[in-house]
């Protein structure tokens, strides 16, 4: 049943609980509000929640206004989107986090993890950092992950810029919803891991495949136009 949910917030991420029920029930499902509210926390869709141990004061503090609308992007290393999604499994599930280069399209860095912890989130980005340097921005939502002390701190120290979707608004991070879109159906839908080796190395052949071929949108490859763009920045 996750699964037919997963598939249907990708068509439709701000759908709601009581939407899902009634999805839900006429296909068949004895489901209610309460346990729709616990699989939607199970698989990361949290945006339609408050965190009951944050005062709206403390949340407030952490939530960053949206800087892309409007914004010209020319170049790498400008503006990267994160997120974190449900993936399922033949038995079970995990997540997957992604950082994405709105310019070229590549993924910087990857991780998968059975929890979703603001510290995995860090890892990942550090090591991206390492690898190809920081970006000017960096886009997410506005889960527990990224409004929290140690995301934006993090991000602050770097002088990185920090930018977070409009509440409920899931086309504010469209390029990195795209990328799980192609992961999901290329790939996790078609082959159900049964352990989560089985599943990292999937993933990694996936996006290795993606940041190299995959992507249409522009002309060259994610690479080259990668490259090419560090390159003319640095000059």
């Amino acid at each position: 049943m996750m699964q037919l949910m997963d598939k249907h917030l990708l068509r439709h991420p701000t759908e709601g609980v009581l939407s899902m029920v009634d999805m839900l029930k006429d296909m068949g499902y004895p489901v209610g509000p309460k346990r729709i509210r616990r699989l939607f926390r199970l698989m990361g869709h949290q945006t339609l929640y408050r965190r009951k141990n944050l005062t709206k004061g403390a949340l407030k503090a952490f939530i960053k206004p949206y800087l892309l609308r409007g914004l010209k992007i020319t170049h790498a290393n400008q503006v990267w989107c994160t997120d974190i999604t449900y993936i399922p499994m033949a038995k079970g599930f995990m997540y997957l986090t992604a950082f994405i280069d709105v310019y070229s399209r590549k993924i910087m860095g990857w991780g998968i993890s059975n929890s979703m912890s603001k510290q995995w989130c860090l890892n990942i980005l550090s090591d991206a950092i390492a690898k190809h340097g920081k970006p000017e921005i960096i886009n997410s939502d506005q889960g527990s992950q990224y409004t929290s002390f140690a995301w934006t701190n993090y991000l602050e120290k770097k002088e990185i810029k920090i930018s977070m979707d409009g509440k409920g608004r899931a086309i504010d991070n469209i390029w990195i919803e795209r990328f799980w879109k192609s992961i999901k159906y290329n790939y996790i839908y078609l082959n159900p891991c049964d352990n989560g080796l089985e599943l990292f190395e999937g993933v990694k052949n996936y996006i290795e495949y993606y940041n190299q071929k995959k992507h249409q949108t522009i002309k060259k490859k994610p690479n080259d136009a990668f490259n090419e763009s560090i390159n003319n920045n640095a000059a």
